[in-house]
């Protein structure tokens, strides 16, 4: 496969520098040209014909917003990394080019030296570009009509979570798989990579009188998930709000996981109520907030009574949290494949059985109201 061409697009000078040095240093990369504005950027587009744009959100004469809709129309196998300021107005643009079909995005960072921040852009860059890469490859076999090269054979010790699915499913006769007419008390949604996309189609297909709280893990940096809450809730029959600390589990609202802490649930004052507590604790999976360390909260506080949905995204954040989850009697459902932008997150839960249900992206909003409706 030829090395896939990118056009890094920014009004910056030294971030065109620092997007470009990094994109160079991946093999299997070439770095085609660049833009200081949305205007020359479509005007290159015609002659480089790139693979891979990083698009600044805010430029003069023709911002981000307005490439990517040309984009959409006219480019439409471009896929498109937004690279944007960690401001309130950054954040909700980015949200709204994410919802457009960007790809994914990475935050400029705010300080530091030229090496510190390159080395930031790096780190954020790079795991997004090898998957874009994987996907094409991936799309070069299926044009060719040519089968994907087999991996060599590596016996393999059976990971933790696969030697655990025996104990789980003897622990899940001990207790009793639930009844037809048990219903889960409680939603939670773990979900990464193409996620703004993917919840903006969902969540508005959640009926209003649902019944139960919804709690939402969307990796992603500060102030971006206040941005997204407040997409999404302009959009939904139910609340939806970034949650902070101290908030009421409470039917009909979903709250998202704050960028930059960590969300679990604990019991109120009068033992009956559920509250949120937003915590400083470490990353988990290279993750804050992170799938796992709110999974495991709800699982242990909702026994037998929760939903755990899997969404699209990079990496195995949320599967030992489903693993609880499965444990203690509730269901899991997972995105399939084919509607994921990245199918890593679902991947594993699939393969390992412990998902209940795989489901579209268009039906995941009905399967899970069955497991709240009798």
């Amino acid at each position: 496969m030829e090395p896939l061409k990118a056009l890094v697009v920014d009004d910056t000078i030294v971030y065109r520098k620092i997007v470009g040095d990094v994109l160079s240093t991946i093999p299997g990369v070439d770095v085609v040209g660049t833009a200081n504005n949305g205007k020359i950027a479509m005007s290159k587009i015609k002659t480089l014909n790139p693979d891979i744009i990083t698009l600044d959100i805010e430029m003069p004469e023709m911002n981000g917003l307005d490439v990517l809709e040309r984009l959409n129309s006219e480019y439409p196998d471009i896929k498109t990394i937004m690279v944007s300021t960690l401001t309130r107005e950054g954040g909700e643009m980015t949200i709204k080019a994410l919802e457009l079909g960007a790809f994914d995005f990475i935050p400029k960072p705010l300080e530091g030296t030229m090496k510190e921040n390159t080395e930031k852009i790096h780190e954020a860059l790079v795991p997004i570009v090898k998957v874009l890469k994987r996907k094409f490859e991936i799309q070069s076999i299926l044009k060719g009509g040519k089968k994907a090269p087999k991996r060599p054979l590596v016996k393999k010790k059976p990971s933790i979570l696969k030697s655990q699915t025996n104990d789980i499913i003897n622990r899940m006769k001990k207790l009793g798989r639930r009844s037809a007419s048990q219903k889960s008390e409680i939603i939670t949604i773990g979900i990464s990579t193409g996620g703004p996309n993917a919840l903006a189609k969902m969540m508005p297909e959640i009926p209003a009188d649902i019944g139960v709280p919804i709690l939402i893990v969307q990796h992603m940096p500060p102030i971006f998930t206040q941005s997204l809450a407040k997409s999404l809730d302009t959009k939904c029959s139910i609340s939806v709000k970034e949650a902070s600390d101290g908030d009421i589990v409470e039917p009909n609202v979903a709250l998202i996981a704050p960028g930059g802490k960590q969300m679990k649930i604990v019991a109120g004052s009068d033992g009956l109520t559920r509250r949120v507590k937003i915590t400083d604790d470490p990353p988990e999976n290279s993750c804050k907030p992170s799938v796992d360390y709110l999974f495991r909260s709800v699982a242990s506080h909702y026994v037998g009574r929760t939903t755990g949905v899997i969404m699209t995204g990079m990496g195995s954040d949320g599967t030992k949290g489903l693993t609880n989850i499965k444990e203690n009697g509730g269901v899991v459902i997972a995105q399939d494949e084919f509607t994921c932008t990245v199918f890593g997150m679902p991947k594993e839960p699939i393969e390992s059985k412990i998902a209940d249900i795989v489901a579209p992206l268009d039906k995941i909003a009905f399967e899970i109201t069955k497991t709240v409706k009798k």
